[in-house]
């Protein structure tokens, strides 16, 4: 654990290793076959609890991970413990795969049994390969095959995660039919070569909506899975307390030891969500940029504009630094989009500037929008 800790991005079950911990030494639910925890801790898991938890004589805050639709967590954690796989859709930055990475770890203990989906995956990367050395001199065998995360899965009896599997090409995505209809990869080069799945296997797939057409899945693989949609944010408050949670998180792990700035954060939730769904909260209409207005993205403007300050100025966030981040992260689609940054500006922040003191400062900077 200690080695993970020190990487940039520790994975979920290490992360909240203690929340686990907690969790499973007080879980006294029904579990499915080789599940770590019972549907009802992994619900507390990704929802937090009212109440800590004690744990070696040490009070565990079990923390809300995900917001969003809490009957949706209950549907996901139901469809994984049966027999068709859980297919995660929604809009860039939805926390698709922060929701994966957490029921994996929750689950099977591990949350890295990943096959990444690009137009490159093949259907090696997906079942298996081989050591082709070994290959060579003992012919096949299992000490040759080299196990993919799905073989992995299969064999081990955890969940494996796919993350953005329409970027697979069509004909690679289906090699997953027979292996959720019937929990078996046939493995020809071997005489014996029928792996059975294990019980707790499933396979929890995401897939981003704007991507959607890219290599649209078959009919027959859509079967498979029950598709959950995971909706963007809509209430300002709650993308605050989002944003603010995880900058703290990244900063932290980034050795940038400063306050989060919840006005800052407000403004910077308001912003994003009024351009995301194009209307204020006065109940105006306004033009939304074509670029993805997620959480996610506001996430790493606030991120940004916090260590531009620091490291450059020797002070906490400025709202220059948040509007220059910002610029970034809105004109990635279309140039024409730093028109509607401006006229936002120019037609909702002035209008707001003129009472509330941090909104003027805000407006005062659209100067660098160009």
């Amino acid at each position: 654990m200690g080695i993970w800790m020190e990487t940039m991005k520790p994975p979920m079950e290490v992360l909240y290793a203690k929340q686990l911990n907690a969790l499973r030494s007080h879980d006294t639910g029904a579990k499915p076959p080789n599940w770590l925890m019972s549907p009802r801790a992994v619900r507390d898991f990704i929802l937090g609890t009212d109440e800590p938890l004690s744990y070696e004589g040490e009070s565990i805050p079990i923390t809300k991970k995900f917001y969003g639709d809490d009957v949706l967590i209950e549907r996901a954690i139901v469809t994984l413990a049966g027999n068709r796989g859980l297919m995660l859709v929604g809009e860039p930055g939805t926390a698709k795969t922060m929701l994966s990475e957490l029921l994996s770890a929750a689950i099977s203990g591990t949350s890295t049994n990943t096959i990444q989906g690009t137009a490159g995956t093949t259907e090696d990367m997906i079942k298996y390969s081989w050591n082709y050395a070994m290959l060579l001199d003992k012919g096949p065998s299992l000490q040759a095959l080299v196990p993919s995360p799905l073989y992995t899965g299969m064999s081990k009896g955890i969940i494996t995660r796919f993350e953005e599997i329409t970027r697979c090409p069509f004909e690679v995505q289906d090699v997953l039919i027979s292996i959720l209809s019937d929990k078996v990869m046939n493995i020809p080069e071997l005489s014996d070569g029928t792996l059975f799945a294990k019980p707790g296997f499933n396979i929890i797939a995401t897939a981003n909506l704007r991507d959607k057409g890219v290599n649209e899945m078959s009919s027959a693989l859509k079967r498979r899975f029950n598709f959950e949609t995971i909706a963007p944010i809509n209430h300002v408050k709650m993308e605050a307390q989002i944003i603010e949670s995880q900058a703290k998180v990244i900063l932290e792990q980034s050795g940038v030891h400063i306050e989060i700035d919840r006005d800052v954060v407000e403004i910077l939730a308001t912003t994003f969500m009024e351009l995301r769904t194009g209307e204020t909260k006065e109940g105006y209409k306004i033009d939304s940029p074509q670029s993805v207005m997620s959480t996610a993205e506001a996430v790493s403007v606030y991120v940004q504009s916090a260590m531009t300050s620091h490291y450059y100025d020797g002070r906490p966030i400025s709202m220059d630094r948040l509007v220059q981040n910002m610029l970034g992260a809105v004109v990635k689609e279309n140039q024409k989009d730093a028109n509607i940054l401006k006229t936002y500006f120019t037609k909702v922040v002035k209008e707001r500037a003129k009472e509330e003191g941090l909104w003027g400062t805000y407006y005062n900077e659209k100067k660098w929008i160009k």
